[in-house]
């Protein structure tokens, strides 16, 4: 087995000083795609599929290394070749994971695209990061073919998995790739070469594309060496609904595990349900994964039986958890739950690792080893214990190139050799980092500056609730006051007499200028396709 970056320690002091960034030894020539292929045995299993019916099929790094050569083979004959975009608008699939594997060897570059897009989200980055190629499934290949229709890309080839070509400029995958052959030496990359482009969620304006190299690998694995509680281990399983279209399926999950050549589970059954998941990670022996906050909710939600897991560590992120839902996922479980927090732009830089130093409740934990963070102040100054904005050292390998094309955006995100997450946050004494609020997020009331995520948690500790978002809306008095959209668990009704009892559990429990003036209740909370609550959907209802 690869050595590993970490060893286990005592302390969080010890345990940070193991990575100097500064000093690290990143070799110039550095391929993500042989890394994570080529280093292992061909006979180790690299991927379980599960199939809707419950059956599943395993792939070897071997056949994956193979399939890998003959996609860089066939996309070669189609003009594609060193430093193109070549699109994957694909679900978690061998396909996807042989299609990322393939275009690392051949020095191409992978644009991720969420199979939730529709034709006009596909088309602006289809067209704003200018694809040569598109591999997609048979499903969502009428959405591009929509998408790229009187376009200068509309002669773009498909790769289509799963079906039949529609035009004379698509090739079927599976028929492709057999034609193939499976011989291909990897183009010799550096580390500082870009292996793939993944547009932001897009919350204000267009979405940006972030450009990543290569040597992002060095700041993921040791972030989650830590997280994972000093993985690999010789029994672990991956596993994770997040979707390889974003950073955190790809980068905390796929990338960690193929790296050091563990197996990952993935479910083609599609949407996450509760019931399905908690039988996957069990019959499949899952030890390692990433759950955001709302898949532990709708777990917690569905009131199925806990217990009977093979969990060494629980990794999630996206929001903070809260003191409630941490404890019962760590009883559910059987488990620690280490929350980590990063971007698109610089993910996997902050933490927790509980065998090492202990959980703060609601905190995101500290910077991970090696990662300096810090909360600024409006003068770019950092501060203990003030509210400002959480920044991360850019001298990290985790760090994106640029904005693709956009300069301008490059540069506003950073300030000197701080890159700016644009989100605001406290740290303590002790350097834990405790999130507030996305920067155009904060409820000004009455001069009381508000956080929203402490009023979610708070009524998402409620047994009556399953998933919470709180806005703040006009109020001519005091300027904004907290509005709140309640989810209600499975039976719940909602009714005056509740919403009643959930501003008195608030009140009871945070400020009072924190109750929400008014409690909506929902069926269901509008998401991005990476799961985050859209507020800005809900201050438009």
């Amino acid at each position: 087995m690869i050595s590993p970056f970490l060893r286990p320690c005592s302390s969080y002091d010890e345990l940070w000083r193991q990575i100097d960034y500064a000093a690290m030894d990143i070799p110039k020539q550095f391929n993500l795609g042989v890394a994570c292929a080529d280093r292992h045995d061909p006979d180790d299993r690299a991927l379980t599929v599960v199939a809707r019916d419950r059956s599943s099929t395993d792939y070897t790094f071997g056949e994956l290394t193979e399939q890998a050569n003959r996609l860089a083979n066939v996309l070669g004959e189609l003009g594609v070749g060193r430093g193109d975009i070549v699109a994957v608008v694909n679900p978690q699939s061998f396909e996807t994971g042989v299609s990322y594997i393939g275009l690392f060897r051949m020095g191409a570059l992978a644009l991720p695209l969420s199979s939730l897009f529709g034709p006009d989200a596909l088309r602006f980055r289809l067209l704003d990061a200018g694809a040569k190629a598109v591999i997609v499934s048979a499903a969502n290949a009428p959405k591009v073919r929509e998408a790229l229709a009187d376009s200068d890309s509309a002669d773009v080839p498909l790769l289509i998995i799963g079906g039949e070509p529609a035009a004379p400029t698509e090739r079927s995958f599976a028929e492709a790739l057999a034609g193939a052959s499976t011989e291909f030496t990897p183009v010799s990359t550096d580390a500082e070469d870009p292996a793939f482009l993944i547009y932001t969620s897009g919350t204000t304006g267009n979405p940006k594309g972030a450009l990543h190299a290569h040597r992002i690998v060095f700041g993921h694995i040791p972030a989650f060496e830590a997280v994972y509680e000093f993985y690999p281990q010789p029994d672990d399983v991956l596993w994770s609904p997040a979707d390889w279209a974003w950073i955190a399926g790809i980068m905390d999950i796929l990338v960690p595990a193929w790296f050091y050549g563990l197996p990952v589970v993935v479910d083609l059954d599609g949407a996450f349900g509760a019931e399905r998941a908690v039988w996957l990670m069990r019959e499949f022996r899952v030890t390692l994964t990433l759950l955001p906050a709302t898949a532990l909710r709708m777990i917690r939600a569905s009131e199925l039986p806990g217990g009977g897991f093979a969990y060494r560590a629980i990794c999630s992120g996206g929001e903070p958890l809260g003191a409630d839902l941490l404890a019962w996922s760590e009883d559910f479980f059987g488990a620690t739950v280490n929350e980590g927090y990063g971007q698109t732009e610089l993910n996997a830089c902050i933490g927790n690792c509980a065998s090492v130093y202990p959980i703060k409740p609601g905190s995101l934990g500290r910077p991970l080893p090696g990662t300096v963070a810090a909360v600024l102040d409006d003068d770019g100054n950092p501060v203990i214990d003030q509210t400002g904005e959480l920044a991360v050292d850019r001298n990290h390998p985790n760090t994106m190139l640029e904005y693709w094309r956009n300069p301008v955006a490059t540069e506003e995100k950073f300030r000197g050799d701080w890159l700016l997450t644009g989100d605001l946050a406290i740290q303590d004494d002790e350097g834990y980092i405790w999130f507030q609020s996305r920067k155009d997020d904060v409820i000004n009331s009455a001069g009381y500056r508000i956080g929203p995520g402490e009023i979610e948690s708070s009524l998402g500790a409620h047994p009556s609730v399953a998933m919470a978002a709180v806005i703040g809306v006009p109020d001519e008095r005091r300027g904004q006051v907290p509005k709140a959209f309640v989810v209600l668990r499975p039976g719940v009704g909602g009714d005056q007499f509740l919403a009643d009892e959930l501003r008195a559990h608030v009140r009871s429990r945070l400020a009072p200028h924190e109750v929400p003036r008014e409690i909506v209740f929902l069926d269901d909370l509008p998401k991005t396709t990476t799961g985050k609550i859209m507020r800005r959907a809900l201050r438009e209802t």
